[in-house]
């Protein structure tokens, strides 16, 4: 049978024996009218009163939306979200919109206009947040987190703390750090400080066993960035869940904690899905934005990895077609010998360089399972120094991968990637 996986702002397709297992998100009916069930979210938001209620009487407001590395229908959800503000008496020139850039690169105009809209990305004060740039950020100080004494030092973006009223809006989908995406994320990492970021990445945190896809509990990535949010506060959120299709299929406003394992609860319903672990699993990195960077598509190699046997193979098609992503990202790739060096070296040195975190990821994926890479976006010189091995195609790929597991070897394939959640059942 022939499927199709998610590549790029298209598709890309894989023959496979019939007898292949497909793990796609479970059917979820989309909101009918997406407006209205935005519109009725504000009104009838989870743990604190409506929207224009939290808006009457306040000067200003802060809205935060993810970057492009989200596909999050911003428009949809910032056109109901600002005429809500203004009908409560904030005017247009009281409001900001911050990207949560994280320490991705900030967004170029043309991007922004496709994000927001270009009417929005033209009657509102939008900002890129910088987290190395320190006039851009303010002191929270040492923030514990966690059972066991951990703290970090936090900063965040000072046109958020400085509002009179804190907005988030974005996405909930499984991440293979944090648990989830959405909520507190959005104030840490998305507009915190380099120096924050970096703590919050740390070598012990994201090898924890509970830093992982699907997981909340005891995860000491959600921890820390649900204290930080805490501590720095936030009035409101807004986020969606998605269809395969992209379309909405949930709305949770309202507090944070509240809306989020609201949020959290439909995710679960959507992703989770079981499995028995297979020879073989071919995936996707869930194609634009998310299959854009080789960096971004790491994400699909750990998401697969509940579905794989030990000493099994995984296949991952992602476009890359930005390349590998940022400059200390790219410099440590292109100066990688081994995962065993590369841990070691990372665990002993005294401070923690950008994006090491998603190499570590990268690492452990490797430590379970062989990783083949079907892309057009870097050389299969420089897959092979990162210990990946490229392949032209998938048809090439898959016959690889027969060779060394043999034609009886069982077959998984995940089209939409780390969307889904495999949950293995042994």
């Amino acid at each position: 049978m022939k499927i199709q996986l998610r590549y790029a702002r298209a598709s890309i397709d894989v023959e496979v024996p019939d007898c292949a297992h497909i793990l796609r998100l479970q059917a979820s009916a989309p909101v009918a009218d997406e407006h209205e069930g935005i519109v009725s979210s504000l009104r009838s938001p989870q743990g604190c009163i409506s929207l224009d209620s939290l808006a009457a009487g306040r000067d200003n407001a802060c809205i935060v939306v993810c970057d492009l590395t989200r596909p999050v229908p911003n428009e949809k959800l910032l056109m109901p979200l600002l005429a809500c503000l203004h009908d409560s008496g904030i005017a247009e020139s009281k409001i900001t919109i911050l990207v949560a850039t994280g320490l991705h690169r900030p967004n170029t105009e043309s991007e922004l206009q496709e994000m927001l809209g270009s009417e929005i990305a033209r009657k509102y004060l939008v900002i890129n947040h910088d987290a190395r740039d320190a006039d851009m950020n303010s002191s929270l100080g040492e923030v514990p987190f966690g059972e066991d004494g951990q703290s970090a030092t936090v900063a965040i973006n000072k046109h958020y703390l400085n509002a009179d009223l804190k907005i988030t809006t974005g996405l909930i989908e499984p991440h293979f750090m944090a648990g989830y995406s959405g909520g507190r994320k959005l104030v840490c990492p998305g507009i915190a400080s380099a120096e924050t970021i970096l703590q919050f990445h740390a070598p012990h945190m994201i090898a924890h066993p509970q830093a992982r896809t699907g997981n909340l509990r005891d995860n000491p990535v959600h921890l820390m960035s649900r204290t930080v949010a805490t501590k720095a506060s936030m009035d409101f959120m807004c986020n969606v869940t998605l269809s395969e299709d992209r379309r909405i299929t949930g709305v949770f406003s309202g507090a944070m904690d509240a809306a989020h394992n609201a949020g959290v609860e439909h995710v679960d319903r959507q992703s989770k899905v079981s499995c028995q672990p297979a020879d073989i699993v071919i995936t996707s990195g869930a194609g634009f934005p998310l299959d854009a960077t080789f960096y971004q598509s790491i994400k699909a190699m750990v998401g697969a990895l509940p579905a794989v046997k030990p000493g099994g193979t995984i296949i991952v098609a992602a476009s890359m077609s930005e390349g590998i992503g940022g400059r200390e990202f790219a410099a440590m790739c292109e100066s990688f010998v081994s995962r065993e060096a590369f841990t070691e070296t990372i665990f002993s040195a005294p401070s923690v360089t950008i994006d090491q975190w998603q190499l570590q990821k990268m690492t452990i994926a490797l430590e379970k399972a062989q990783i083949m890479v079907v892309t057009e976006g870097v050389s299969p010189e420089f897959l092979r120094r990162c210990q990946l091995t490229p392949m032209p195609t998938l048809a090439d790929a898959l016959d690889a991968a027969r060779k060394i597991h043999g034609n009886a070897a069982t077959i998984t394939v995940i089209p939409e990637g780390p969307y889904v959640t495999p949950v293995p059942v042994i």
